[in-house]
C-alpha cells in the first residue's frame, strides 16, 4: 500500500499493512533488541529515523492537527498574551506539570496505545530467549508461551498450526508479525470465514438474510415473553375494532380543518414541466444549473418551481435525497434576478436546524448563483460573529441562518432587521416546528412581516394544522411526491436482532459488521455523544479509520471530520442525529443504526444518508426488544422485498466479543488521558481569560452586553423539555391554534 510519508494519523487498509510512521518505529526498536545487526544497516536506519524525526518536526511547526475533543495547548495563542502579571507562574507550573510524551490528538493516543500493545506482546515472546533465569523460572515461561500458542490455536481454529509453530522458532517471523498491525487477528478472521462458509454449505455469504417472515416470528416469540407492551402497543384486532369508531371521527374532523385550511388540489394543478428549459428559467440560472450537474428535474423540482414563481406558500415533502434544496433555491433566485436596484435590502431568508445543513445549502446557492449578481451571506455558531456582522451591514440579499445565530443578530447586531423579507424558507420543517424550536421560531415570525411567501420542506413534512397556523400561511399548497414517511426505493433495510439482555454484545456485532463486510463510505448514528466518542477509539484501537462528528466537537473540528469523510481518510462517521438531517454525502454505501432512534421520522432521516438520487444503498440496524415497535413501522412502510434479517454466527460474535474485551483497558486509559489534557487547558483558558480581564478592563466594560429574548432559566427549561420529548421521555406539547 502507497503511503504519505507525513501522515501521522495510525490506520489500517483492507491489506492491513501498517504505515510507515509505527513501522519505522518498530524497527529501530529492533535494532536495539538485536546488538548483532551489521554495522551499516546501523548507520542506513539512523539516517531513516533522522528523516522521520526531521519530518515529524515539520508538522509539529506547522500546527497540524487533527480537531477533536483535544486542544493543541502550544497553539492557542497563550504565548502572544503578555506575561507581565502573576499568573505567570502558574502558567509556568501548568507546563511542567504536562507530560512530555503525551499527545494531543485522539489518532496519537490511540496509535501510541496499540504500539504499546504490540511492544508488551512482543517482549512477553522474547524475553525467554534473552534473559537468564533460573531452570523454574524457564519452565514457567516456557508453559506460559504455550499457553499464548494454544489461545493463538483456539482463535484460528486449528487451520494455522504451521503459523504458531513458526512463531515460536524464529524471531524473524516474529518481527514481521509484529510489522504488521493485527496479523494474528486478521489469519484468525480468515480461519473462521472457511469454516463458517463450509460448515454453511447452502449459503453463498456467512450472514444469512432471510425474509419479513423471519423478523414476524420473532417478533411473535418476544411478544409471547412475559415481558409484554403495554396495551396501546398491542395489535390485537379487538382493540383495533374497539377504537375504529371514535378514531374515524376524529379523522373526519381533521381532514375537515385540512380542507379548509390547504388550497385545494384543483387550484394548484397544471402542466408540470418535463425540463428546465420549458420553465421560462434566466440564461444566468441555466448556467448554474448546468454547472451543478441537473440535467432534467426531480418530481418535486418539477412540482414545486412552477409555483414558488408564482409566489404561492408550499408545504412540500419528498424522500430523502430527491433535490429539495434546489427546489426553493431555484424560483428564489429567479425572483432576485428581477429584484429592484435601486434599494438594497435583505429578500430573503432560509432557515436551517443545524450548522452543517446551513453551510451545505450556502454552498449550493452559492454555485447556482455564480453567475447572477446576487450576494448571500450565512450565519450560524461557531464561525466568526464580527465577520457575519459586517456582511449583514452590506444588506445581503438572501440570509441562510440557524435559529439561535439569527436572533442573536437581531438582537445584538446593528440596522439589521427582517421588515423587508418577502420569501421566508424553512429546510426540515417538522423539525423546526418541534419543541426545541418553538421559542424561537415565534420570536423570528414575529419579526418577519406578515404579507410574505413562506416555503416548508422536509422529508417527513406535517400537515398538522395547529402547528402550521401559527407561521401565517396563506392557503398553502400541499406537494407531496412520496407517501409520507417512506424509504427511498434504491434502499434494502437489514435487521440485525439484539439478544435480551445482550444490549454489551453491540460493539462487537458492530466490530464484526464493519470490520467484515463493510469496509468503507460508512457512516454509524448513535444516541449520545459519548458513545461516539468512545467507538471512535475502539475502531482506531481495531485499526480502521474513523472520524466523529457531534456536537462536542468545534465548528471547525466538525467541517474537518465531514471533509476527511467526503474524500476518503476515513472510512467510518461515527456520528449522532447531528448528521441525520439534510447531509448530502456522495458514495454513502452504507448505514448503520448503532441503537434505533426513538423517532421514526428521525430514522428516516438517518437512513436517508445513502441511496440518495436513485442510488442504491443499505441500512443496518441493530435492534432489540425494546425497538420493536420502530421495527413494526418500518415493515408496514417499506417494500416487502426490501426488508431482510441479517444473522452474525456465533462463533463470529464470540471471537469479536473477546477482541473488544481486550482493549477495553486502553479506552479507559486514553479517555483518562484526554479527560487530564481536557483539565490542563481548560485551566490554562481560564488564566488567559484572567489576563484580559485585568489588562483589557476598561475596553471590556464599555463593550455593550449581548442580550437574548429568555432568561437563562427559561432557556434551560426549554431545552431541557425538547430534550425529553426527543429523547421519548415525555409527549410533545400540543400547538397553540391562535393566531
Amino acid at each position: 500500500m502507497a503511503t504519505r510519508e507525513d501522515d501521522f494519523i495510525m490506520t489500517i487498509d483492507d491489506n492491513d499493512e501498517v504505515p510507515d510512521l509505527e513501522t519505522a518505529a518498530d524497527k529501530l526498536d529492533e535494532e536495539e533488541a538485536e546488538p548483532s545487526r551489521p554495522q551499516g544497516k546501523r548507520k542506513l536506519n539512523s539516517k531513516q529515523k533522522g528523516g522521520k524525526k526531521a519530518k515529524g518536526s515539520k508538522q509539529d511547526d506547522e500546527g497540524d492537527m487533527v480537531k477533536g475533543f483535544m486542544v493543541d495547548l502550544d497553539a492557542d495563542g497563550l504565548d502572544a498574551v503578555p506575561q507581565t502579571l502573576d499568573f505567570t507562574l502558574a502558567r509556568e507550573s501548568l507546563r511542567k506539570r504536562r507530560n512530555p510524551g503525551m499527545y494531543s490528538t485522539l489518532d496519537e493516543k490511540i496509535a501510541l496505545s496499540r504500539r504499546a500493545a504490540k511492544l508488551a506482546k512482543r517482549d512477553a515472546l522474547l524475553k525467554p530467549d534473552e534473559m537468564e533465569v533460573s531452570e523454574e523460572e524457564h519452565q514457567d515461561s516456557d508453559l506460559s508461551a504455550e499457553e499464548d500458542i494454544a489461545s493463538d490455536k483456539d482463535s484460528e481454529d486449528g487451520s494455522d498450526d504451521d503459523n504458531s509453530n513458526d512463531d515460536d522458532s524464529s524471531n524473524e517471523d516474529d518481527e514481521a508479525s509484529d510489522d504488521d498491525e493485527a496479523s494474528d487477528d486478521d489469519e484468525a478472521s480468515d480461519a473462521s470465514d472457511a469454516n463458517e462458509h463450509s460448515a454453511n454449505s447452502s449459503a453463498d455469504e456467512e450472514n444469512t438474510l432471510a425474509a419479513t417472515s423471519a423478523i414476524d416470528d420473532e417478533l411473535s416469540e418476544s411478544e409471547s415473553e412475559p415481558e409484554s407492551e403495554p396495551e396501546s402497543e398491542s395489535d390485537s384486532e379487538s382493540e383495533i375494532g374497539s377504537d375504529d369508531g371514535s378514531e374515524s371521527e376524529i379523522d373526519e374532523v381533521e381532514e375537515a380543518r385540512k380542507r379548509a385550511y390547504f388550497a385545494a388540489p384543483e387550484d394548484s394543478a397544471g402542466d408540470i414541466p418535463e425540463s428546465f428549459t420549458t420553465m421560462n428559467l434566466s440564461r444566468q440560472i441555466m448556467k448554474g444549473l448546468t454547472k451543478l450537474g441537473f440535467a432534467q428535474p426531480t418530481p418535486i423540482q418539477a412540482r414545486t418551481i412552477p409555483l414558488a414563481l408564482l409566489g404561492k406558500d408550499i408545504c412540500g415533502g419528498a424522500q430523502t435525497g430527491s433535490g429539495k434544496t434546489a427546489a426553493f433555491l431555484v424560483p428564489i433566485l429567479e425572483r432576485l434576478i428581477f429584484r429592484p436596484k435601486n434599494t438594497t435590502v435583505t429578500r430573503v431568508l432560509i432557515l436551517c436546524p443545524t450548522r452543517e445543513l446551513a453551510i451545505q445549502c450556502h454552498n449550493v446557492s452559492t454555485k447556482l448563483a455564480g453567475f447572477t449578481d446576487i450576494s448571500t451571506c450565512l450565519c450560524v455558531g461557531g464561525l466568526s460573529l464580527k465577520q457575519q456582522e459586517s456582511e449583514l451591514r452590506l444588506r445581503p440579499d438572501v440570509v441562510i441562518a440557524t435559529p439561535g445565530r439569527l436572533i442573536d443578530h437581531l438582537r445584538n447586531s446593528q440596522s439589521f432587521h427582517l421588515d423587508q423579507i418577502e420569501i421566508l424558507v424553512m429546510d426540515e420543517a417538522d423539525r423546526m416546528l418541534d419543541d426545541g424550536f418553538e421559542d424561537e421560531l415565534t420570536e423570528i415570525i414575529k419579526a418577519c412581516p406578515t404579507k410574505r411567501q413562506t416555503m416548508l420542506f422536509s422529508a417527513t413534512m406535517t400537515d398538522n394544522v395547529d402547528k402550521l397556523i401559527r407561521l401565517s400561511l396563506q392557503k398553502p399548497v400541499r406537494v407531496q411526491i412520496d407517501p409520507p414517511k417512506s424509504a427511498a426505493r434504491g434502499l434494502t433495510q437489514e435487521f440485525v436482532r439484539v439478544r435480551t439482555n445482550k444490549d454489551e454484545d453491540r460493539t462487537a456485532l458492530l466490530a464484526a459488521l464493519c470490520k467484515r463486510h463493510f469496509k468503507q463510505k460508512c457512516i454509524i448514528f448513535f444516541r449520545s455523544k459519548a458513545a461516539a466518542h468512545q467507538m471512535k477509539i475502539i475502531f482506531g484501537l481495531l485499526g480502521m479509520r474513523a472520524g466523529e462528528l457531534h456536537g462536542n466537537l468545534t465548528q471547525e473540528g466538525r467541517l474537518q471530520a465531514l471533509e476527511k469523510f467526503r474524500d476518503g481518510h476515513v472510512d467510518y462517521l461515527m456520528a449522532t442525529d447531528l448528521a441525520a438531517r439534510g447531509l448530502d454525502v456522495k458514495g454513502i454505501d452504507t448505514v448503520i443504526n448503532y441503537t434505533m432512534p426513538t423517532q421514526f421520522p428521525q430514522y428516516l432521516h438517518r437512513i436517508g444518508r445513502t441511496a440518495r438520487a436513485g442510488r442504491t444503498g443499505r441500512a443496518i440496524t441493530l435492534i432489540g426488544e425494546t425497538d420493536r415497535k420502530m421495527l413494526k413501522l418500518a415493515v408496514k412502510n417499506s417494500p416487502k422485498d426490501k426488508i431482510k434479517q441479517r444473522v452474525v454466527p456465533n462463533e463470529t460474535l464470540n471471537k469479536y466479543r473477546a477482541k473488544v474485551d481486550e482493549l477495553a483497558d486502553q479506552v479507559k486509559d486514553i479517555i483518562n488521558e484526554e479527560r487530564q489534557e481536557k483539565m490542563l487547558n481548560d485551566t490554562e483558558m481560564q488564566v488567559t481569560k484572567a489576563t484580559n480581564l485585568i489588562q483589557h478592563k476598561d475596553e471590556i466594560k464599555n463593550r455593550p452586553r449581548r442580550t437574548w429574548f429568555q432568561s437563562n432559566k427559561d432557556r434551560k427549561e426549554a431545552k431541557d423539555t425538547a430534550d425529553r420529548v426527543y429523547a421519548g421521555k415525555a409527549k410533545p406539547k400540543r400547538a397553540n391554534s391562535k393566531n
